[in-house]
């Protein structure tokens, strides 16, 4: 029979290969030993690199610099500490996209705060309901689009 399939040579041959009938690619995959030759530390690290891919990986706050060898840059500016070459500080968002998109409804911004976002929603309900305008049905759907962005905004506990 000829050799059509393969089997790996070695740990230090990755990528090239025997080529063996079936019955010998057996024998040979049955006797296969990727570790044969290293020793016992040796694997131990390999399976330990292996856990993460064999990429290098670092304790978390590890990357922070100490303070013998000074701060961290901050080329953009992102810690609000100058250094880079925008002078823009950067804010945490205060509300979420979702959150954001309700305020818009609403007619508001992003630094509208609980007692505003209130007054703003009953205003909207009084001038749009249908009791005040008389049976009027045609901004219901505004209404609506009102009511649950106030619903998000208080599942969000910006209210």
């Amino acid at each position: 029979m000829a050799g059509q399939f393969r089997a790996p040579m070695g740990r230090l041959r990755e990528g090239q290969y025997f080529s063996f009938c079936l019955d010998h690619v057996r024998e040979y995959n049955a006797t296969y030993n990727y570790f044969n030759g290293m020793s016992d530390e040796a694997v131990l690290l390999y399976q330990k690199d292996a856990l993460t891919g064999h990429r290098p990986t670092w304790k978390m706050g590890a990357n922070r610099q100490d303070a013998a060898s000074g701060p961290m840059r901050d080329p953009f500016s992102m810690r609000g500490e100058g250094g880079g070459t925008t002078r823009r500080t950067a804010r945490a968002p205060r509300h979420g996209v979702v959150a954001l998109k309700a305020l818009n409804v609403l007619g508001l911004d992003d630094e509208a705060g609980p007692d505003e976002i209130k007054a703003r929603y009953k205003e909207l309900v009084k001038r749009l309901h249908p009791d005040a305008n008389g049976g009027d049905r045609s901004n219901e759907d505004r209404l609506r689009e009102i009511i649950n962005a106030y619903n998000v905004l208080r599942s969000s506990r910006a209210v």
